[in-house]
């Protein structure tokens, strides 16, 4: 169960006068070809829309682009097809998006990464995903606007004011999945995934904070790198000024940590936390879109 956030990376492309490439990150590349370019989902999604000369794209972001925990770079891979599939004068699904991304980050650069970031930007909205190994299912939580607003007002996320290179993580977690204790944890997690999604469509808050707060513990056993004494110092004092449960978002070892804490108690949470940078944010009903469409045919 998981949801997109009202936090953005813009992908921003146009094509160019001349036949040259230009990609703006935290560098800027000036190249002649595809193979040239030094940001491997940039270079391998103008592959799958078989761009190859002639287009600048440039890209912004509300939060750390890389390291968060936020799914940032799988947003920029969902963000970036969907912008060259429309330069090209084609509309693609959200399957089609996340599938896409999928196959770039997971099949093509061989990343230690699950499949669910690409999934929750490409189609948005707090859902309930089921993985086989043929095929994602999906389904939006129907609940009504009250609770969801005040789900929305329950969460709350801070910086741990570090970001980290999720892969050594990610590498350990998937080295567990060899071992039958870390199994079983795993299956446990499955299970509090499929909680989560009865607390929620029941308007259980709270409930959903303490399965967020059982989720943490068993991820922390998962493998090293995850948590650290700074972390779980964060997280108790956040317990003790009054948050139901959280955990650190994506691979652990830093990026933003998300608590759920009921309204009354969101002062005091805040004030114990306030070393670190509160970031105010809301759900976000879709997924990645086109903002502005300018056809420079």
């Amino acid at each position: 169960m998981s949801t997109a956030i009202n936090k953005y990376v813009y992908c921003i492309v146009t094509k160019r006068f001349d036949n040259k490439i230009y990609v703006n990150w935290s560098k800027k590349e000036i190249v002649d070809r595809v193979n040239q370019i030094e940001h491997e989902l940039v270079r391998e999604a103008l592959r799958k829309v078989r761009i190859d000369r002639g287009i600048e794209i440039t890209f912004l972001s509300d939060i750390p682009a890389e390291g968060s925990g936020l799914g940032s770079s799988s947003a920029v891979t969902v963000g970036v097809l969907n912008a060259l599939y429309h330069l090209s004068n084609v509309n693609p699904s959200a399957e089609k998006l996340a599938r896409e991304a999928v196959d770039i980050e997971v099949n093509i650069l061989k990343k230690p990464i699950g499949i669910q970031d690409q999934y929750a930007c490409a189609f948005g909205g707090l859902r309930f995903y089921k993985f086989s190994r043929t095929k994602v299912t999906s389904a939006i939580l129907g609940i009504n606007d009250g609770l969801l607003e005040d789900l929305d007002n329950s969460l709350m996320l801070f910086y741990t004011g570090r970001t980290r290179k999720s892969g050594a993580i990610l590498t350990g977690l998937n080295g567990s999945l060899k071992d039958k204790a870390k199994i079983k944890l795993n299956l446990k997690t499955k299970k509090l995934a499929q909680s989560g999604y009865r607390a929620v469509a029941t308007g259980r808050i709270d409930k959903l904070g303490e399965l967020l707060g059982q989720a943490w513990g068993i991820k922390k056993q998962m493998a090293a790198g995850i948590t650290d004494p700074e972390i779980d110092a964060m997280y108790a004092r956040a317990v003790n000024a009054g948050a139901i449960g959280g955990k650190i978002a994506g691979a652990g070892g830093g990026g933003f940590m998300m608590l759920v804490v009921p309204w009354e108690n969101r002062v005091a949470v805040r004030k114990a936390l306030k070393k670190y940078r509160e970031v105010p944010f809301r759900l976000e009903p879709e997924g990645s879109k086109i903002i502005f469409n300018y056809r420079n045919n």
